[in-house]
């Protein structure tokens, strides 16, 4: 074309978690059964939506109004329903006009990350889901600025490193939490967040918090939501009922705004938000209608319970296959639905592979490791998802160089997940000792 039409930060748009979906289709087109261990979608695996459930939702569609616009913030009533359950932990105060709601997490993050000046950074956790660094790089048109999570200290952010970046980089104005964390599992310590709002309090800086596996936390693990602790520094909150009710077909999620009356800066940062919102209208209309009767419903929190306390369970289980592995890295999840495990530094080898007995199945793999710039964590995921049909995530597409994967723990029958995870650690044995 006579002009350059691509944004510069285009090639940061990356998102892998859906990408290897490509590789596993051309490999079970050839006779592979795969196993998606790839994408965090409770549904897709098999969660089965209890019957009161549906007929809440069934009852709403028959209503008129879930099929016209909302406000642009959202439903007013769901609005008002979440800032009261915020206001009732009694630390920070919002109202109905604190909250607006989005099609989706990945809505929220595109137009909270697209609408910062050009300049101003937001730094992001290192590995960290691709949603938030890759629109972080793609806004500046530059690699994500990163913080440590130290995986030798249960996937914790390193205070050291954050304040580091913040001291002497001026351009960051914002600092990005995910907790519970994907992709660690990790959940942090109410201490461990109450020290990153004081670093962001003393340098006038924003806090980002993603919370959307706040209420999937086990293991005996406690936490605080950042409202907890957020004291008077300008924040935002992001929320959503894919995971947890789960609808993720929905796209339903939505930010609560903290301290946007402490800075006029922040305020206007927001209301630009608003008004990119305004411009498309309004988000969908009908989960914000049934989300305040899902989760006030009487079986909800037996519902939400069984379900932690099977991903509690399966945490051990996959723990226990893996922990004991030379070579690798491994910390039991405590929150969310995820496990990363990482690879000693150095331990990978172009040389390195595992016995496919497939013929077409093995040139196709050996073809997409091929290329001499292949991570070397995504040659050990290729080899893994040809030789034993598991589909996992190389952790190395989560914004960070150490090399890994991240493997769900969604699977539901308990005999064929403890199958998985012991056919994941017989797997590493043998790729390192190739």
């Amino acid at each position: 074309m006579r002009t350059d039409i691509v944004h510069s930060g285009a090639g940061e748009l990356t998102y892998e978690i859906r990408n290897i979906v490509n590789v596993g289709n051309k490999l079970e087109k050839v006779g592979l059964k795969v196993n998606w261990e790839n994408i965090g979608d409770p549904v897709a695996k098999g969660e089965l939506i209890p019957q009161w459930m549906k007929e809440i939702v069934a009852e709403a569609v028959m209503e008129d109004s879930s099929y016209a616009y909302s406000p642009t913030q959202g439903v007013l009533a769901t609005r008002e329903f979440i800032a009261a359950q915020t206001n009732s932990r009694g630390k920070v105060q919002i109202t109905a006009e604190d909250i607006i709601f989005f099609n989706g997490l990945g809505d929220a993050i595109s137009k909270v990350f697209g609408f910062l000046r050009r300049t101003a950074r937001v730094i992001v956790p290192t590995p960290s889901y691709t949603t938030h660094s890759s629109a972080e790089a793609a806004h500046v048109g530059d690699r994500p600025l990163t913080y440590i999570l130290d995986p030798n200290h249960h996937w914790y952010p390193d205070i050291d490193d954050i304040e580091k970046h913040v001291k002497f980089n001026p351009a960051v104005a914002g600092i990005l939490i995910i907790n519970p964390d994907n992709p660690t599992g990790a959940v942090y310590p109410t201490e461990i967040l109450e020290r990153i709002v004081e670093i962001a309090h003393r340098y006038d800086l924003f806090l980002i918090c993603d919370e959307i596996y706040h209420n999937m936390v086990y293991s005996g693990i406690s936490t605080s939501p950042l409202s907890d602790v957020i004291g008077d520094v300008p924040a935002i909150a992001m929320r959503g009922i894919s995971k947890e009710m789960p609808w993720p077909g929905s796209r339903c999620g939505w930010i609560e705004v903290y301290n946007a009356d402490k800075d006029p800066m922040f305020a206007r940062y927001i209301t630009s938000i608003l008004h990119a919102k305004m411009v498309e209208v309004c988000s969908t209309t009908l989960p914000q209608i049934v989300y305040p009767k899902v989760v006030t419903h009487p079986n909800y929190q037996g519902y939400l319970a069984e379900r932690i306390h099977r991903y509690e369970r399966f945490a051990d289980i996959a723990y226990d296959c893996l922990k004991d592995l030379k070579g690798v890295l491994v910390n039991r999840p405590n929150g969310a639905f995820y496990m990363s495990v990482c690879f000693e530094r150095g331990i990978l080898t172009a040389r390195q592979s595992l016995p496919i007995e497939n013929k077409e199945i093995r040139e196709l793999v050996e073809q997409l490791v091929s290329p001499p710039d292949t991570a070397m964590d995504k040659r050990f995921v290729y080899y893994l998802l040809g030789a034993t049909g598991i589909c996992v995530v190389p952790l190395t597409s989560f914004a960070t160089d150490l090399h890994g994967f991240r493997v769900t723990l969604l699977e539901r029958n308990e005999k064929e997940f403890h199958k998985i995870f012991c056919t994941i650690a017989s797997s590493i044995k043998r790729y390192l000792k190739s």
